[in-house]
């Protein structure tokens, strides 16, 4: 059994490398390519015309979103061995640092692994489609970005509830668990409800409205 950092201790990764990078290298490069990509979606939604402030906003959430899930998580999904490489990308030190918050990524448990799947398959495009249909104003765009928000809830709900079902001890410390486990999640726990409500309420709005149509 080779040593590594990730809890419980009794978890078995043949051929572990240890990691190259700081948590702080990290860390750094997400978030700095991360306001990069609000600053440019911002900059870029104030030429499509006479879009608020909010769908500005939403586009930025989900062209973040999308690309996380796509360029984050996909070489998660299609890297099974990464935590053996020698010779190791950016990719795989994040997802070695990810595991200190919850090892069953490390472990490559099913319920989680399947949940990313489904995130990378399906979440990610439709979020980058979400963007493209809110700058042009599709009018599926509300129902999508309804369907996103409900797949992106019930992921939070298998992912944290067979957390809880298998044991609820897969984080290296405190500071993994509120950082890493809870913090690097809670985005996607919060803001997709915030979403899915308006979506409902302008689809709500607009069935009403061609309703009204009909009746005169």
């Amino acid at each position: 059994m080779s040593a590594h950092p990730y809890s419980p201790a009794s978890l078995e990764l043949p051929g572990y490398v240890p990691p190259r990078l700081s948590h702080l290298e990290i860390l750094g490069t997400y978030l700095g390519a991360s306001l990069f990509v609000f600053a440019a979606i911002w900059l870029l939604s104030g030429r499509c015309g006479r879009l608020s402030k909010v769908d500005r906003l939403l586009m930025c959430w989900w062209a973040f979103t999308g690309l996380t899930h796509l360029v984050m998580e996909g070489p998660y999904v299609f890297t099974p061995g990464l935590y053996s490489k020698s010779n190791t990308n950016y990719f795989d030190e994040v997802w070695k640092e990810q595991s200190k918050g919850d090892s069953r990524y490390a472990a490559r448990n099913s319920a989680t692994v399947s949940v990313e799947w489904i995130t990378v398959l399906l979440e990610g495009p439709a979020s980058l489609l979400a963007v493209y249909a809110i700058a042009s104003r599709k009018s599926y765009s509300h129902i999508l970005q309804f369907a996103v928000c409900l797949g992106h809830l019930y992921g939070d709900i298998v992912y944290f509830a067979t957390a809880y079902m298998d044991g609820f001890n897969f984080w290296a410390s405190p500071y993994y668990f509120w950082a890493y486990f809870i913090g690097a999640n809670s985005s996607w726990v919060v803001i997709p409800p915030l979403i899915a409500t308006r979506s409902w309420k302008k689809i709500c709005a607009a069935i009403n409205q061609a309703e009204k149509v009909k009746t005169k």
